[in-house]
């Protein structure tokens, strides 16, 4: 398995000489370019809206990840910092030479690190989002409802679609409409994309 390879990002030369320095130590880790790394360690105030503009513009590559060391508070959406690639967040104060390796470590491996009082706000966040806006139109957080997830289950077990009507008590025209409303609105090319879509999100 190769290393990971990690890039620091910092308008302060002090700062970025020193969590470099501390990456560096680490047999673990590949110090890279912002544009080549997989995961990108950021020195950041506090963390708003204008950090997360910050980070937006950084445009590593596609699958990269963040790893905040912030100074002071979070005033921003925690939403909003996990869609654009945070993953783990240090306080300062905190980020000693072994937890930052530690950090980038668990991010790269598709792990995370987030501070409780974040990781509060962020389950906060999505109670309200599955409360007021996903429960009311019958969806989960991964988009579907559970027909849909049913219908998908059984098609990942090799049922064809009239065993599928059958054992739901539908026609086959009905779970046609089914599966053609979760290919359309999430983008996916045909059932065999569906069922894998639903099987990496851990829904069958």
């Amino acid at each position: 398995m190769s290393k990971p390879h990690v890039a620091v990002q910092s308008t302060d030369p002090i700062t970025r000489c020193g969590l470099e320095h501390a990456l560096e130590r680490s047999p673990q880790l590949v110090l890279t370019s912002v544009e080549e790394a997989d995961v990108v360690v950021v020195a950041l105030d506090t963390v708003d809206a204008a950090a997360v503009e910050t980070l937006q513009a950084l445009k590593p590559g596609e699958d990269a990840r963040f790893v905040v060391v912030a100074s002071r508070g979070w005033y921003v959406d925690p939403t909003l910092a996990v869609e654009c690639g945070v993953r783990a967040v240090l306080w300062r104060e905190e980020a000693n030479a072994n937890a930052l390796v530690r950090a980038v470590a668990m991010v790269a491996a598709g792990q995370a690190w987030l501070p409780p009082s974040v990781q509060g706000r962020l389950l906060d966040q999505v109670e309200h989002v599955q409360r007021e806006v996903l429960r009311p139109r019958g969806l989960t957080s991964s988009g579907l409802t559970g027909r849909e997830i049913d219908v998908l289950r059984m098609l990942s077990e090799g049922l064809d679609l009239a065993e599928i009507a059958q054992k739901m008590s539908y026609s086959e025209r009905t779970i046609k409409k089914i599966i053609s409303s979760v290919t359309t609105r999430l983008q996916l090319r045909n059932r065999v994309h569906a069922v894998t879509y639903a099987i990496r999100a851990g829904l069958i």
